[in-house]
Parts: structure tokens; sequence; C-alpha cells
């Protein structure tokens, strides 16, 4: 039994919280407990995030058992902070210990286990900010570290650092608690159906932009996932937990998961550990009569959240669900939940993990050890002996890339031979190459993969997440007869590119759209109220450095008729080449070079272009991840100003003020809303309607193919309209399917794409296919929608391949429905234009692979013109 059974007499010498912390214990009376310095007990309410930070700060420096830092802040500028918790012993060579622990992961170093070496365990709170018992069950554990006296916790101190991260999502809790104290009572109410309990989970759920901070440990784009993720690559914990809430009417689950959905590179062993660090755990809630669950709803899959990401990098991933009191408690099937409750079960399995974590000290630092050791050899016998890839023409999306590798400790170089693979030639100097011998060969392997095949079909989260496929890149694998040394150049340069600065021009600027910022550059044009043409098709210029060939897309920028004076555009181009890594060409003529057939500058096929202004639609109802994509995408990453609107109070907002309309992926089921009329008209005027997902189904029925109920043909007119593609409709007398309920969680996976990754065929010559170089392009998709083809035959930008699956799981009936259907769709309606994408571009800000089909929609959305009518 992990704590003894509470004196009445030890009870009467605590505190007023002997409930929370182990009474068997003694405890420095000079820290407070969290209660004595909040002024409540814990549970009572919600901690807010300055009290934590205070609260940790005056613990830390009470305590020489502790040490505080802040290790980074989030979008809203709340501090993070990073607890090592140990003895004083350890805290005096805490450098040394972390040397000497981080040098197992390095087989060169030859560091050996030691039988003083700590065991190494990480505590993950609150990343999700509507989880908060996660976030304030750092408190008691910050305490019970540094106050509890007697020789078990000086043996957990000794042999253990503890790291303890405070908190992973600030904000996303700061949103949560806002609501809770804004609509709690003074007397606890647990009805579910009061207003207390009814937040929006997914505002609280996110940080600022809307992300799931626990998809981060790989993607790392957000500046919370990297201030930790950097400390924990400084550390290489051996047990990694990560602290949850899960839905009311469930009782408490901790690792390990469902055995058949874990992923096939993890290692067998760590999960026979995973089972040996949580038997404290299960030993205290066995002396609490508590119910808890194992191998069950969660999996160890997605190796890109905290119960993964460890499993590949020499550690273990344990993952902690609490079922939510949402507010200070709740009545549920099982009895009633409250959110003290939750504080106590988290705080005490993170003592027990800790405790479980010293027992296995040895197996989990040999284990690590092992597993670094053994990359060669795995290397060795694996058939793919490295990956070379490259981007052509877009040195930062490169960049961004190999930026993500050299973060999670994977050595990248320069290719120093040309290699010519799968029809593709890759440039020396150019391209780069990764080679899978080396310590991190597990993690490469998860980042560069494909996989089709599966043991099971159900997935918790993402079924493939092959990020060269995401970042749009050209990438193969080298088998051993295609590797040789001497490919093998200097270790990249981590530096952002930054293209020369243009010539001064004589008569216009312009610049490719093949750059990952060309859209940043383009709206830096525009913000500055300059005039700017996009080309249709390819020419050639004469600049002042000779003749330079432009593809489709590129945009000129010529000084006739500007209002800036020629040295601000001057200057502006200059930035443009510095900041926006885009290659500016100083033209001196605006006639094609001599002998070619490209089009003068002044001739038809260039268009002008017009600053977007953005209305964002979000909402309740609506996907707040794929909105908060979107605007991250437009806010940090391109500057762009983006308004915001609840889809609920859209009919106020006057539409004319907005060249775009974008709506997202969400529920529309019982969206008809009365000025629907209002945003057909606009998009009539000359209006640009973007709909993503779900929000491209509602586009295309209320706006692209609606037909006026009142029309004198609207029946033959809905014939005709099912005819050129839309899905027939069902046979009322055909007899429905009956299936036994035990195949109901296999079956339903049939229906579902939980997220994979599809090919598409793109018209790179159509406006929103400028600045690809080639057809094929990678998509993500996690619905199954599907946009079947127009009549126009322009229309579809992108269509899905056969087969369509490039990684990831889909059934053979979804795969059947979406071979040939559109996956972006661009039509003109009236003045205005209608754009629908089947699949999510901006996911999780990680497909830098097709941001750029949504900066085209934005910019190019009048570049395109319909067929003429037959």
């Amino acid at each position: 039994m992990l704590f003894a059974a509470t004196t009445s007499a030890q009870e009467a010498a605590f505190d007023p919280d002997a409930e929370m912390f182990p009474a068997d214990v003694q405890y420095d009376t000079r820290i407070p407990t969290p209660a004595q310095f909040l002024g409540r007990p814990l549970g009572a309410a919600p901690v807010r995030h300055h009290e934590l930070v205070e609260y940790i700060n005056k613990v830390a420096g009470l305590s020489d058992r502790l040490s505080v830092e802040v290790i980074g802040y989030s979008h809203e500028r709340r501090p993070i902070l990073f607890v090592v918790a140990t003895s004083p012993e350890n805290q005096a060579r805490i450098d040394d210990i972390r040397t000497q622990h981080i040098a197992l992961t390095e087989p060169a170093l030859r560091q050996s286990v030691t039988a003083d070496m700590p065991v190494i365990t990480w505590l993950n709170y609150g990343v999700h900010g509507a989880e908060a018992s996660g976030m304030d069950a750092s408190l008691p554990t910050v305490y019970y570290l540094a106050a509890a006296q007697g020789a078990r916790v000086d043996q957990l101190l000794s042999g253990s650092v503890i790291l303890v991260t405070a908190v992973f999502n600030p904000d996303g809790h700061a949103n949560r608690v806002a609501w809770l104290d804004t609509y709690g009572s003074r007397v606890v109410n647990p009805d579910p159906n009061n207003m207390e309990q009814d937040y929006d989970g997914r505002l609280a759920r996110t940080n600022h932009y809307g992300f799931d901070l626990n998809r981060q440990w790989l993607s790392v784009t957000q500046p919370e996932s990297r201030a930790w993720m950097r400390k924990w690559h400084e550390w290489r914990p051996n047990v990694s937990v990560d602290y949850h809430e899960m839905g009311s009417e469930q009782t408490y689950y901790f690792a390990p998961g469902i055995p058949t959905r874990t992923h096939p590179l993890i290692p067998d062993e760590s999960m026979q550990l995973v089972a040996d660090v949580v038997a404290p755990a299960e030993q205290f809630l066995d002396s609490q009569g508590r119910l808890y669950f194992h191998g069950d709803r969660y999996d160890h899959f997605f190796l890109g959240k905290g119960a993964g990401f460890p499993l590949v990098n020499g550690g273990i991933g344990i993952l902690h669900e609490a079922s939510a009191a949402r507010g200070v408690a709740r009545n549920t099937s099982n009895g009633l939940r409250t959110y003290r409750e939750n504080i106590l079960k988290h705080f005490r399995t993170s003592i027990a993990n800790a405790e479980g974590a010293l027992q296995q000290r040895d197996a989990l630092l040999q284990f690590q050890k092992s597993f670094y050791d053994s990359a060669a050899e795995r290397a060795s016998n694996h058939s793919v002996k490295a990956y070379v890839f490259a981007a052509p023409g877009d040195d930062a999306r490169l960049y961004h890339f190999v930026d993500l590798l050299n973060f999670h400790r994977i050595e990248v170089r320069t290719l120093a031979q040309d290699v010519t693979e799968g029809g593709i030639t890759y440039r020396a100097n150019e391209a780069m190459i990764v080679s899978l011998d080396q310590p991190q060969h597990q993690l490469i392997r998860s980042i560069f993969e494909t996989m089709t095949e599966f043991e099971d079909t159900t997935f918790y989260d993402v079924s493939t997440w092959t990020v060269p496929l995401a970042y749009g890149l050209d990438y193969a694998s080298l088998s051993g007869r295609r590797l040789n040394s001497s490919q093998l150049g200097e270790p990249a340069a981590l530096e952002m590119p930054v293209a020369s600065a243009p010539d001064k021009a004589a008569y216009a600027y312009a610049f490719e759209w093949n750059g990952y910022y060309a859209p940043r550059a383009l709206n830096r044009v525009l913000s500055e109220d300059l005039l700017a043409r996009v080309a249709i098709d390819p020419f050639v210029v004469q600049t002042t450095r000779g003749s330079v060939n432009l593809d489709r897309g590129s945009v000129v920028v010529a000084f006739d008729r500007q209002e800036q004076a020629r040295d601000r555009i001057d200057e502006l181009m200059r930035t443009i080449a510095r900041e926006d890594s885009v290659t500016v060409h100083a033209l001196s003529s605006g006639r094609s070079a001599i002998g070619t057939r490209g089009s003068d500058v002044g001739g038809q096929f260039f268009k002008a272009l017009k600053k977007p202004e953005i209305l964002l639609v979000a909402g309740r109802d609506l996907d707040w991840y794929n909105a908060g994509e979107i605007w991250h995408l437009l806010d940090q990453r391109m500057d762009m100003k983006v308004t915001i609107r609840d889809r609920d109070r859209l009919g106020g907002v006057p539409l004319n003020q907005y060249t775009h309309l974008v709506f997202v992926g969400g529920n529309y089921d019982n969206y008809a809303p009365e000025y629907a009329g209002r945003i057909r008209q606009w998009v009539n005027e000359g209006g640009t309607i973007i709909g993503v997902r779900q929000g491209a189904d509602w586009v295309r029925s209320n706006v692209l193919d609606w037909i006026d109920p009142l029309a004198e043909d609207a029946a033959g007119l809905r014939l005709a309209l099912s005819e050129s593609g839309h899905p027939p409709v069902e046979d009322p007398l055909q007899v429905p399917e009956r299936f036994s309920y035990a195949e109901k969680e296999k079956r339903d996976a049939l229906d579902v794409i939980g997220g994979a990754i599809f090919a598409g065929d793109l018209d790179n010559a159509h406006p929103l296919g400028f600045g690809y170089q080639r057809r094929n392009i990678a998509l993500h998709k996690n619905t199954t929608s599907v946009l079947t083809r127009p009549t126009n035959p322009y229309a579809s930008v992108i269509t899905y391949a056969t087969p369509p699956l490039l990684s990831g799981y889909a059934s053979e009936t979804n795969l059947q429905q979406l071979e040939g259907t559109a996956a972006l769709i661009a039509e003109r309606k009236g003045a205005g234009s209608v754009i629908l994408f089947a699949d999510n571009p901006t996911f999780r800000a990680t497909w830098f692979g097709t941001d750029k089909l949504l900066m085209n929609a934005l910019f190019f959305s009048k570049a395109f013109n319909p067929p003429p009518e037959r």
C-alpha cells in the first residue's frame, strides 16, 4: 500500500488539508501548503495562473530541493515555469547529472549506468486548459516534493530528478478559469445544466490560436510546445506522465492503453516498463477503493502526443485521465464527481508514478542506454539507409523542415552529389540528406515512413503523419546500394534563408510565387496601396541581370500609376528579399525578352490584384481547431489582418466591407440563416466565399448550387443538378443491413477517416495552383465528405488520384468513393467566386505544403474566368 492510513493524532498535527496529503509523513512547517497560500482548500475554486506562479516561486525560495525557471511564454504572454525537484545534494551537481544522463542517449560517449545515477521523471500538467485539475495538481505535487520529510521522500529525491512543467497551456487554463469564476456560485451546484458547467471546452482546451498542444510534441509549431519540448530534449526523461480529464461519465484511466493500437516502432520492452511503473498508482487507487481502467479507449499510436513521443525516444509515456467535474462538482450516472477528487487523484498518482520510476530505476536507465546503443544495429538491419529531400524554389519551406529535424536532435546534412530517385533529381548543395545511422533512428523513421497496413483500424487520433508529405517536399528513401558516404555533405546551416537584395529597378519589380512567404510579400505590397498584377502564363523579362524566365503566378509591381515614391517601393522590395526569403527581380523594360513568346508585362495575361479583407466565421458549433489554424497562418506567418465573427452574430455584419468570407468545418445541420440571401447577393456582386470541410458542403448547397424554390423551373433545375453529379437519392425500398452489436466498434471505423494522407492531382496552371511546380500533391483528410466534380471542366483544381491513399487508413468503401472526386473546386458565381476545400489545407500548422492553396484562394480568387456559356 502506497500511503498508510491517517491517524487522528497526525491529523491534528498536520494541517487543514489532511485529506489531500499522505498523513504518515511529517512536513516542513516553514513551507505553506497550497490551502494556506490560497486561503481556500484545493478544489474549492480553480487556481488562477498568477496564483500558481506566485506559489511555486514562493515554495522554491524556501526549499533547497527545488529550482525554478521561466522557460518560455504563451501567446498571451503568460510565463511557463519549469521546476527541478531533487535532493539538495543532487541540486548542487544538477548540471553534471543532466550531462551524464544525456550521455546515455549518445552512444559515442560510452556512458555507463552508474549506481548513483538518478532516474528522471517528467510530470506534464495542464496541456489542455479545460482539464484544469491537471494544472491544479501541480501545486500539491510541488508542495510535497519541497516539504515532505522522512526516509521515504529522502530516498525518492536522492534517487530521482523530478521535472514539473507548470503549466503547458496557461492561456487555455485562464480561459476556463475566467468562465468558472464568472458563473460559479458560492453554494456548490453540481447540476450539469448549470451555466458554470456549460463553457465552450474547445476554447479552454486549446491555446490562443485554437491548437491542441497535446498534438504538438512532434510538430512544435507553437511557442508553448517549443518551450517545454526544448527542455524535454535537454533532459530526455525516462518517464513522462501526462495528466488530463475525460468525459464525466468515465472513471479514471491510466496507461497502458489498448495493446493492438500501439505503433509498431514502439519497443515491446517499453510497454512492459509502462505497466511496471504504474503499479504503485494502481496500489494507491486500490487502497482508496477507486474505480480505474487500463487497456481501453486510449492507445499508443500517434507519436506526436505526450503518451506516444517518449516511447520512440528511449523513455516511456504514461497518460492519466480523470472524469471531468466541469465545475466544482457534477452529478453523473456514477455518482457525484468533484474537482477536488480529481486534483487528489492526479497528485497522489504523480507521487506514485515517481516512486514507480524509482523502483524501476535500473531497468529504465538500462533500457534508455540500450535503446540508443542499438540504434546503429537497427540502422544496419533496416533496408532504408537514408532519406533525401528538397523543396525546389522554396528555401524557406526547406528551412522550416530542417529546423524541425534539428529541434528533435536529428542530424541533417547537405547533399554532396546529385541523386536521381523516382524520376526526380536531387541537386547537390540544394537538397538535404538524413542518414538513419544515428541515435534518433526510431524517430527519423516515425517522421518519414508511410503506413497503409494496420493491426487495428480504430484510431484515437490520426492514422498517419508523414511529415515530408505535410511539408510538400520532394523526398525519397535510399537503400544501401543507393547510398555512399561521399553523398553526405556538411551539416545543414540552420539559418532562415535571405534572398539577395535586388538591384534598383528602372521600370518594375517582379517576384515568383514559389516561396512559402511570397503571399506575405504580396500582402506587404498591397498594404502599401501599390498596384500589383499576377501573371496567368509564364513569361520572360528583361532585368538588370539579363533575361529571366518567370513562371505563372509571378507578381509584377510596375512604377506606372503608383502613388508611392520610387524610393519607398525600392525599400519595400529590399525588405521582401530580406524578410520573406523571396528573390526580387529588377525589370529594365516592359517588353518580354526579344525572341521569346511570352506576354509583355502590360499584356492581357496579367490580372490586377486587390488586398483581401477577410471575414472568418467561427462559433460554438464550428470547428475551433480549423478556424484557429487559418487564423494562425494569416496572423502569425503571413502578417495579414483577419476579422473573426461568431456565426450566430453574422447577420449584422455589413458584408460589403469584406472581399472574402470563410466558413470552416463544423456542424451545419440546422444552419439556415435568414441572411443567406444576402450572402448569395454579396457573392454575385463580387465577393468570394470559401468553404472548408463541412463548410464546403454548406456553401455548395446554399450558394454555389442553390436554386430559388420560387423559380419557374426549380424542379427541372434540381433534376439537372442531380444528374450532373450529386449523389442519387436513396431507394426507400432498400432493406437496411443488420449486424451484431459485437461488431460495432470495428464497423464504426469503416465509416470514419480519422486522419490519412491522400494523393491529389493539382492543376498547377490554374490560379489556385500557382506556386506549385508539380501536379502531384499530398492532402490531409479527416472527414468522409465528398465533393463531386462540377460540370465546369476547369473548376476541379484538385482531384483525388487513383488510387488515392498515400499513408494512413481508410476503408475500401471510402477509397472507392473518393477516387476521382474533387478536393478543391473553384467556380465563378456572378461577379464573385466560390471556392470549396474538401480538406483543411492548414491542418495543425504542419501542412506547409498545402498552406499556399488557401493563400491562392485569398489573393487569386478573381484571377480565373468561367467557361463560355454554351
